[in-house]
């Protein structure tokens, strides 16, 4: 397979930036995404280029650090697929593929397709732990868990920290994230000590940030490859007004 791909280059955040084309070739449809730009990456490198600059971990859907759009996607066509588990078959020989990074103003580009997201840790640093007493650990089944309750809870732990939710919001909103984190843990009987704490600082943070607001229109929900749902936000909002009226 044969490719024409459209890559966004940029030295740095204060570079501005542009989009460059490359031709690869002999690309077998069974490769990863990632893999499609190591290629190009050795052939960049071969040249005397520089190679473009990527974020990438595991490479198995887990770290979110490999996200990017594709082709105006979060992440690409396939529904639920991070980058690096996107495979080449899901395009046609001879396309144009367009590579750019996550565009929010709380994710400036460090180089090319790789932003900094640090503020996702900066928000979890807010409030997304649990009190823990100090020595052994307790039993596994001494605090009992409702299994739809611990089903829930570990829905909204799959969230993987990717960024896609605020790439894909037209106002650069963190609430999917932010909302898994506060929900994760406001369900379980281990949150509970700091649980209006939590809502307060966490969404605080999340504002101190940068980030937009959420005016519902759901293409966090839609882009998440982890499809993390909007009612996690619902949630949040309800710890955030109960802890402000326990605050009065």
């Amino acid at each position: 397979m044969n490719f024409s791909l459209k890559v966004w280059r940029q030295k740095n955040k204060d570079d501005r930036g542009q989009f460059v084309t490359y031709p690869v070739t002999n690309i077998s449809a069974d490769m990863s995404f990632l893999e499609m730009l190591d290629v190009l990456n050795e052939e960049l490198t071969k040249k005397g280029e520089s190679p473009v600059a990527f974020s990438h971990d595991c490479r198995e859907g887990i770290c979110g650090s490999c996200g990017v759009f594709i082709n105006g996607r979060a992440h690409g066509p396939q529904k639920a697929t991070t980058t690096c588990q996107l495979y080449m078959r899901q395009f046609k020989d001879g396309d144009t593929i367009v590579v750019e990074p996550w565009r929010a103003k709380a994710f400036p580009v460090v180089k090319d397709l790789v932003v900094d997201r640090s503020p996702f840790d900066r928000i979890l640093q807010a409030g997304g732990y649990v009190s823990v007493n100090t020595g052994s650990a307790q039993d596994a089944n001494t605090t009992l868990i409702p299994k739809p309750i611990a089903d829930e809870a570990f829905d909204a732990a799959a969230c993987i920290g990717c960024g896609a939710c605020v790439a894909a919001c037209k106002n650069a909103s963190a609430m999917l994230f932010t909302s898994a984190k506060v929900s994760q843990l406001a369900l379980l009987p281990q949150g509970q000590a700091e649980r209006q704490r939590r809502a307060l600082s966490m969404v605080e943070k999340m504002d101190e940030e940068g980030f937009g607001n959420c005016t519902n229109t759901g293409a966090c929900e839609a882009e998440c490859p982890k499809e993390i749902s909007l009612s996690h936000i619902a949630r949040m909002y309800r710890e955030y007004l109960g802890a402000r009226t326990l605050e009065k």
